[in-house]
């Protein structure tokens, strides 16, 4: 029976088969509607087009990283498990770069992107745009890229881009 349906199911995966052309009776799946496309359509470019409006200062970022980031980041960014989001400025030239944040990232807009899209790797997607402002401000001040009391917002964030020092 196992190889029957394998056989079955080979001949329906053809690159060029749309959703409608399945044999009757599989009933796999069904066309995807216009809202499910916009709601996983979210992607910012480094130009910041459509940005959603909101706010975060680096103070409520720091409370934002320290409840859903320091787990997989460590404190202040400084990594373990995973990777480190500050330091290495001055590396990506060397023998040994080191790829962070701020010594690598050229753009607050794909960063901001990255964070809403990716993170925390446990619930991608689960961070407003206001806790998405703020955590990526709090990055961007740990890594001396801007100062305590910046608030990052979608009218700001151009402000924050200038400052990245791999911006071109």
């Amino acid at each position: 029976i196992g190889l029957a349906v394998a056989a079955l199911l080979a001949g329906c995966a053809t690159p060029l088969m749309g959703p409608r052309e399945l044999p009757q009776g599989l009933n796999l799946g069904r066309a995807v509607t216009a809202d499910e496309i916009k709601a996983w359509d979210i992607s910012i470019p480094p130009s910041g087009a459509g940005l959603p409006p909101g706010s975060g200062s680096v103070q409520q970022g720091a409370a934002v990283y320290a409840a859903k980031c320091v787990a997989c980041h460590g404190a202040n960014g400084a990594g373990k498990p995973v990777d480190a989001l500050v330091g290495g400025q001055g590396t990506l030239a060397t023998d040994n770069p080191v790829r962070t944040v701020g010594s690598y990232w050229p753009y607050a807009t794909t960063l901001f992107d990255y964070v809403r899209r990716a993170m925390p790797t446990n619930a991608p997607k689960s961070l407003t745009a206001d806790e998405v402002y703020a955590v990526v401000a709090y990055l961007l001040n740990l890594g001396d890229i801007l100062p305590g009391d910046f608030v990052l917002s979608d009218r700001t964030i151009g402000e924050a881009q200038a400052r990245l020092p791999n911006r071109n």
